[in-house]
Parts: C-alpha cells; structure tokens; sequence
C-alpha cells in the first residue's frame, strides 16, 4: 500500500471532528507509518490481544481504521496520546499505517488527554484506573488552580467519580505491583487495598509473601490493624503472618418472621412487650445452660 503521509488535510480541530465541545486545539490530520509510532510513556492501560482486540483487528481489515488517534512530535517520531489498541490492531492486521491527528501538547495536556480518551472504557482493572488516575492528577496540579473546586474531583469528572473515589485509587498507586495484582484479581477488596497502601514497600512486600505463602489475603479490619502497627513502627513480618492467620469472629445474623413470633403473643402486645419477653427468656435459658455445664464440671 503506497503512503498516503504526505496527504494533510487541515482541519479547525479534532474536538470539531468529533464532536467534542472542549479541548479545542488545532490539528493536523494525515497517515503515519507504524514504525514511525511511539507508545505513551507510562501508559497504564494495558492493551491484550483478547477477543476484543480480535474484534477490532477484523474491523479493521474491513473498514479501516475509522478514528484515528492522537499523536504529538517527540525526538525520534511521533508519541501516541490516544489510539494504543488501534495501532495494536493495526500490527495485527499486517496493516504498516495509521490515520493520525499531530496535535501540539506540553506534557501535562497530553496526559490529560490520554487519561480523558480511555478513564471510560468498559472493565478497566484497579490498576489502570489507579496509575491512570494519579497521572492526570499530578498533571493537572501542575496547570494551576481550578477554582472553588478540587483537584480531585476534576479529575474524577470524565468517568463520573467523585473526588473521594478518585483519591481512594490514587492510594492505590501506591501498593506494589504484585498487591496490584491481588485487587485485580478480586482477592483483596478496594477498602483494604487502600489500607495496606499505607504501609512501607518493605511490609508490603512481607503481605504479598504471606498472601502467597498461606494463600490468605487480608479483610478490611486486618489490613486495619497491619496499617496501625506499621504507623506505630510495631509492625514485623512474624506479626503479618499471625495477622492474617487469625480467624476473625464473623456475625451471626438471625431473621425472625414477624407473622410467625406473633403467634406466641396476645393481640394487644407491642413490639416493645414482645421484644422484652423474648430478651428475658432467652436470659433464663442462658443461665439454666450455665447452670448445666457447672454441674456437670462438678460430676
């Protein structure tokens, strides 16, 4: 297929393109040859050859790529802001070029924007949305002031989040990458991964070889307490293995049917009245238990 690179079209923008109504920034639209393509540094979305990747390949060998990506001038060619999976779809095909908007972005702006192009995708992992996240935060921080609202919350805007939300990921950030792993794959919840972010690289790595070892990984309230022994300096790697090996008390819940229990009473009882004669029967039938196991203790 012969280059069509040198073929510019000069558009308003690609927002315009799109449709989009912020963000306006001039563009230039033409066809790049992959070789010339650099992939985001720090890029956290992670780009599988999955069925969907399968899907978009075959797309592609039908219809071209339809949307093209984004891109900005970097040393040696040309670094993708937004368009990874399409130009892994692309290599797949066996098609060697890429329709490509060159857009002129800082650093902090193409973060941005990198972050904004994928934050909505469908079952993004923990992970993704933890880097992704504090990218755009930090980059944002670096562009100044966003009047009476926080950082935080601006960042959270595309994908919907709140602000709080989108500080929990970030403390997410923080665990190593094999904890990382372990939220991915459900074994630890998101409220005690941020727990566990807490704490230092050497202790968490004593957690990610004791999830291994015993294959248990740590409840929100153990999590809890290896966060307050590590923030009192307490915190050994014998103490993490005895931490999750504890079996914590789980609650017992009882449902009683109203209309069942109400059998047992007369018409004009009340909750209260009712509550109270069962609360006091159960109190005997606790004491005349005692009362066995002491007599049996005696024999």
């Amino acid at each position: 297929m012969k280059s069509r690179s040198a073929q510019k079209i000069k558009l308003t923008s690609y927002d315009e393109l799109f449709g989009a109504g912020e963000n306006s920034v001039q563009g230039e639209y033409t066809v790049l040859p992959l070789r010339l393509l650099r992939p985001f540094k720090g890029h956290p979305f992670l780009v599988l050859d999955d069925e969907k990747m399968q899907e978009t390949v075959e797309s592609i060998k039908q219809h071209g790529v339809i949307q093209p990506g984004i891109v900005r001038p970097c040393a040696d060619g040309y670094e993708m802001i937004a368009g990874h999976r399409r130009w892994r779809a692309c290599e797949l095909a066996g098609i060697e070029e890429m329709p490509v908007i060159i857009r002129e972005l800082d650093d902090d702006a193409a973060t941005v924007l990198m972050v904004d192009t994928n934050i909505q995708r469908e079952n993004l992992r923990p992970s993704e949305k933890a880097k992704a996240y504090k990218m755009k935060y930090e980059a944002m921080k670096h562009q100044g002031s966003w009047g009476e609202k926080r950082t935080a919350d601006v960042v959270g805007e595309k994908a919907g989040d709140s602000g709080r939300t989108v500080q929990r990921y970030i403390r997410l950030a923080g665990l190593t990458d094999e904890l990382l792993f372990m939220v991915d794959a459900g074994n630890i919840g998101m409220t005690a991964a941020e727990k566990l972010s807490y704490l230092k690289r050497q202790e968490q790595e004593w957690v990610q070889k004791a999830c291994q070892d015993t294959g248990r990984y740590p409840s929100p309230s153990q999590a809890g307490k290896l966060k307050e022994y590590s923030g009192n300096g307490t915190l050994e790697e014998t103490a993490v293995y005895g931490i999750l090996a504890k079996k914590e008390r789980q609650a017992v819940c009882v449902t009683l049917a109203p209309k069942k229990i109400r059998e047992y009473f007369p018409p004009t009882y009340t909750s209260a009245q009712m509550e109270e004669v069962i609360y006091t029967l159960l109190e005997q039938w606790k004491k005349g238990k005692e009362g066995e196991e002491d007599a049996g203790a005696e024999v």
